[in-house]
């Protein structure tokens, strides 16, 4: 029998020469590139590439390559070349830094020595070198800082004199421990009455620190005086007291139903002020056109009434569509009226414990939404709030399976009447 199989050899490569039949595809030759002026040629990289090696800066290969700061950035950019300069720095560059590194900007004496600002800095920490920011005081700046303070000169003058910002002769005198003149220290409880007396009668603070110092008081300025009143719980409110005169304007205009427009405007007061002042003097609700000089349909009694009744248990939108009115219009009308959402009031302690007791004893979210007279989802919310949340897997029982047309209605005292937690838990070990 013959054998048709055998095994290569390992220096065998081809088992037999391929010659292809024809030509796969036709073949020109490659068209020539146009010349740009501003190609880089070979010779210019490597050029590149050694002045960069040498930490050469990039105003140094521009002049040297004859080509832009901008071009040289972009193609150091393109080659991927990263400056991690060990360049040593020399006695000269030293010397200079040290000469200049307080009189000019650090990125123009970067610039002159051919290095990053970054390194300016760590050099400047090891020469031991600062930037002070101001000179130090001298001894004349000092003696007039002791006088200006001693004789009660506001600060600000004193500080135009020597020449020195604000705040650095406030700092340079509290290095030297100096205190103000018009800021004594010693307020005795006579002056802080007469202070308090002056400033219910709405002078000015100028005009009370003058009077205390004729009075033989302190001498002391219009800053430390309002600080000292702030302190002591004084405030100057909306603005200056109201005299009798504009107290009869405002009782005249509520009489006559006149607009407050014209008179805010003649007393140079704001709304709030005008509003503040009528509620003071008992005018509020007094005024003939209690709604105003508008333009849309007043409030009766009736809808005021439809207002109370149903505000906080029915949607607002639903009540503005009954009444005609807008939202905005139903919202601004209850919060002048006093009227608190329901949605929205706080949740006292007794219905607390009815959302626990009902937690407890399986009742439903909604029937105590509906006992509460409250949404079910801020019932939801607030259970969980309070650790009982209605459907936890671990709730001692489970919620009605009945239809809710079917259940007894609950209320609030039946609610409150339910076995607390703690009734519950002492019957089980009893029962057990």
């Amino acid at each position: 029998m013959k054998e048709t199989s055998f095994d290569l050899d390992a220096d065998i490569v081809e088992l037999t020469p391929f010659v292809p039949d024809q030509q796969t595809g036709t073949t020109a030759p490659l068209a020539e590139l146009a010349f740009r002026a501003d190609a880089w040629l070979p010779d210019e990289i490597q050029r590149l590439r050694a002045a960069f090696a040498d930490d050469c800066t990039l105003e140094e290969i521009a002049t040297m390559l004859g080509r832009s700061r901008a071009s040289i950035a972009t193609r150091i950019y393109d080659l991927g070349l990263r400056r991690n300069s060990r360049r040593s720095w020399i006695a000269w560059e030293d010397e200079e830094l040290a000469r200049c590194y307080t009189h000019e900007p650090t990125a123009t004496l970067a610039a002159r020595l051919g290095r990053g600002v970054s390194a300016l800095y760590a050099r400047a920490q090891l020469l031991g070198l600062s930037e002070p920011g101001s000179p130090p005081y001298s001894g004349w700046e000092d003696a007039q800082l002791r006088a200006g303070y001693a004789k009660g000169v506001p600060v600000a003058q004193i500080a135009s004199l020597i020449g020195r910002p604000f705040a650095g002769v406030i700092s340079r005198a509290s290095a030297l421990g100096l205190r103000h003149a018009g800021q004594p220290d010693d307020w005795s409880d006579a002056e802080m009455a007469r202070a308090l007396a002056l400033a219910a009668t709405g002078a000015r603070y100028v005009a009370i620190a003058q009077a205390l110092a004729a009075e033989g008081f302190p001498t002391r300025n219009s800053r430390s005086l309002g600080q000292r009143l702030r302190k002591l719980g004084y405030g100057r409110g909306w603005g200056r007291p109201w005299i009798i005169e504009e107290d009869e304007l405002l009782r005249h205009a509520y009489a006559t139903g006149a607009s407050l427009t014209p008179l805010r405007e003649r007393l140079g007061r704001s709304p709030h002020s005008i509003r503040w002042r009528a509620e003071a003097l008992g005018l509020r609700g007094t005024h003939v056109r209690r709604d105003g000089f508008r333009r849309g349909p007043v409030w009766t009694a009736g809808e005021e009434a439809r207002l109370r009744a149903d505000y906080g248990k029915v949607p607002t939108r639903d009540i503005a569509k009954d009444l005609g009115r807008g939202v905005r219009a139903v919202l601004y009308h209850a919060n002048r009226l006093g009227l608190v959402h329901g949605f929205m009031r706080a949740f006292s302690a007794h219905e607390d414990r009815a959302i626990r007791n009902a937690w407890i004893h399986g009742i439903s979210m909604v029937d105590v939404a509906q006992a509460l007279g409250r949404d079910p989802a801020v019932i939801g919310k607030r259970a969980a709030r309070i650790g009982c949340r209605f459907n936890d897997p671990a709730r001692p029982s489970r919620g009605p399976r009945t239809r809710r047309a079917n259940r007894t209605p609950v209320t609030l005292q039946s609610l409150l009447a339910l076995k607390s937690a703690a009734a519950v838990d002492a019957d089980r070990s009893i029962a057990a």
